[in-house]
């Protein structure tokens, strides 16, 4: 029954995706999601119906623009697939409940701030806000526990305290984004903000090696990371934090 439901869930995603793709690029620069049309950016030509088909459009165009063969940023179709996959995730996990409509809102917050930080490197208040606010009541309605709000508040405080620290690796955006992470995983946040971070010491050791003390002024977007990490976190930060919690036990 799940992995049906779930098979309903993926194309709807596909083409809720492609929506929030609109949502991350419009929104961060005060645009209307509504209007104009979406369109080239290279040559400003309005996107048609079939060339707006979430992942196959892109993949029959190989990533051009059919009329001036301008490169369409592969963070489209990334976008798209991304949501599709973690919310059919959150169906096959949670099956037809709240919490699964609440983690599903959860996980397609978190792909349009991740596609909102690789394009512009910021985090718009305007979504990490409210879904922070969102997240909060809802967890909290569906499992009453002071956890949520502890969660949030721990994990926003602890990389306020980072980005006083050391300012140039982490900016206020990531601190209000922690609010929406501990918010949604309680003391499993722990877990997000630790896989998060060393994922993104991957590209920041690669940027390292290739351009050496230069590297110190290329910003990495960190969202992304923090992103997976809280995903990661979501579905199995329980078992992960009892693990290495019984490694001290």
């Amino acid at each position: 029954m799940d992995l049906a439901l779930a098979a309903l869930v993926t194309i709807p995603g596909l083409a809720f995706g492609s929506f929030l793709n609109v949502v991350a690029a419009r929104m961060p620069l005060r645009q209307s999601i509504a209007h104009p049309r979406s369109e080239c950016s290279s040559c400003g030509t309005p996107i048609g119906a079939r060339d707006n088909i979430p992942v196959l459009s892109w993949l029959l165009l190989r990533g051009r623009c059919r009329h001036c063969q301008g490169a369409i940023s592969p963070i489209y179709p990334a976008v798209e697939l991304a949501t599709a996959l973690l919310v059919t995730a959150c169906v096959l996990v949670y099956g037809l409940t709240a919490y699964a409509a609440l983690a599903a809102f959860f996980v397609v917050t978190l792909v349009t701030l991740s596609a909102a930080d690789l394009r512009y490197r910021l985090v718009p208040n305007r979504i990490v806000i409210p879904a922070a606010a969102i997240v909060l009541v809802g967890h909290t309605a569906i499992d009453p526990s002071a956890e949520w709000s502890v969660g949030a508040l721990g994990a926003s405080l602890f990389l306020l305290v980072v980005a006083l620290v050391y300012p140039t690796g982490l900016g206020m955006g990531d601190v209000k984004l922690a609010l929406l992470l501990g918010a949604m995983l309680g003391r499993s946040v722990a877990v997000a903000l630790m896989i998060g971070f060393l994922a993104a010491l991957v590209p920041a050791a690669a940027l390292g090696l290739r351009h050496g003390t230069k590297a110190r002024k290329m910003a990495i977007p960190l969202v992304p990371f923090l992103a997976f990490g809280a995903v990661v976190a979501l579905f199995e930060g329980e078992a992960i934090l009892d693990w290495y919690l019984g490694i001290f036990g």
